[in-house]
């Protein structure tokens, strides 16, 4: 079984959601699967694939440190995160409500080497080069001071590091940059500007050695090596 198989299998044993968030991450729930199809116009197959595709840059025998931010309610990173039983991972997040979520799901599925630290991207609480994978899943389109997180993300991340993750693009589904345009800004849970899948990979390749962006749908996963 490949690596991102195993963390499709992973996901799909996953409990239940904690809310309307989760659900939607999951599709595991009616407003979640009506969310996927008609804001993301996505099958629950196709967000397996982005989410799995996020971590798959992570091998099964990881044994070093790890930063996730921001963690949000934990809902695509614990069940990964349970397969890397000697990694030392770090997940921060400025939202400490979303982060007591994720620190409870921690709990529930008996992660003991996952530490929570409530914390800003943009200034990370952190030396240089201290860890040797970066995870950013569904943050870049929501922070405020984007050019600082991309800054800082590579700042921690030691020499021959890993930097991997997803987001939101703009240009790579029409109708998913409608609603995202008419209720996801104006509710404030995204923050212009966004990139699209051309300038995601120019930006990754003039900062990081490596560099590899797809997207599925609207959403762009990225896997680089500093």
């Amino acid at each position: 079984m490949s690596r991102k198989d195993e963390i499709k299998s992973a996901y799909r044993s996953l409990g239940k959601a904690h809310g309307i968030y989760d659900g939607q991450m999951l599709g595991t729930t009616r407003i979640g699967r009506f969310m996927l199809k008609h804001v993301w116009q996505m099958t629950r197959e196709d967000a397996l694939e982005y989410q799995a595709l996020s971590f798959e840059a992570i091998p099964a025998d990881f044994a070093g440190k790890l930063l996730e931010v921001p963690v949000g309610t934990g809902v695509l990173s614990m069940p990964v995160f349970q397969t890397l039983a000697d990694a030392d991972i770090t997940c921060l997040d400025y939202s400490e409500k979303m982060m007591a979520t994720a620190e409870a799901r921690a709990k529930e599925m008996n992660i003991q080497n996952v530490c929570f630290q409530q914390g800003d991207v943009g200034n990370l609480p952190f030396p240089d080069e201290t860890f040797d994978v970066v995870v950013s899943l569904n943050g870049f389109h929501a922070f405020p001071d984007k050019e600082a997180a991309y800054k800082e993300t590579f700042r921690v991340l030691k020499p021959g590091g890993i930097f991997t993750g997803c987001f939101y693009i703009k240009d790579a589904n029409a109708h998913t940059d409608k609603i995202i345009r008419r209720l996801y800004i104006k509710a404030g849970f995204f923050t212009p500007p966004f990139e699209t899948v051309e300038s995601l990979q120019k930006r990754l390749s003039t900062m990081y050695s490596e560099a590899t962006v797809r997207n599925v749908e609207s959403i762009a996963v990225f896997q680089c090596r500093k």
